[in-house]
């Protein structure tokens, strides 16, 4: 990842508000997160912006993390037409039918027994791991879930804010 200052991040600090907040909200459906981000600018380097993603992360609240996960879809089912997501589940991309079946009934429990979707930073896992992963996780009290969502999040947001930096998106 990018540690300096970057044409993206340049980008980013002068965009205007309204645009900034849209972009941090593709990176993080949370508005408590995007506002402590937003309120931050300009930042020097892209690590400056990644720690402040990372405590902004720790901040939230059970609401804030219920909004950032709506703003995930379950595995396996990216949304149509979002390339972040699809890249992101490239893992499901080739699994077998008999995957993707054992997938949605693991994401339905995990859904009735937590009442969100199933977070994790899926960029270079297989489908088998993100299984594997469902399978262990299912079985974590809400609290533990809770605590490794956060620390899932935090991966996603790290990556998706260095494409932003990386790329000037």
């Amino acid at each position: 990842m990018t540690s300096g200052s970057t044409p993206g991040l340049a980008r980013f600090n002068a965009s205007a508000d309204s645009e900034a907040s849209a972009t941090l909200h593709e990176v993080c459906a949370s508005p408590a997160w995007g506002s402590k981000l937003l309120a931050q600018r300009p930042y020097a380097t892209a690590e400056a912006l990644f720690l402040a993603s990372d405590a902004a992360t720790a901040e939230l609240t059970t609401k804030d993390l219920s909004d950032a996960m709506a703003g995930h879809p379950p595995i396996g089912r990216p949304k149509p037409g979002d390339p972040t997501s699809s890249r992101e589940q490239r893992g499901m991309a080739g699994a077998s039918e008999e995957l993707k079946a054992e997938m949605l009934e693991l994401n339905l429990a995990y859904q009735d027994k937590f009442g969100h979707v199933f977070l994790i930073c899926a960029t270079g896992a297989t489908g088998e791991q993100m299984r594997d992963a469902m399978r262990e996780r299912i079985g974590n009290s809400p609290e533990q879930e809770r605590a490794i969502v956060r620390t899932e999040l935090g991966k996603i947001n790290r990556i998706r804010l260095a494409r932003l930096v990386e790329e000037g998106e």
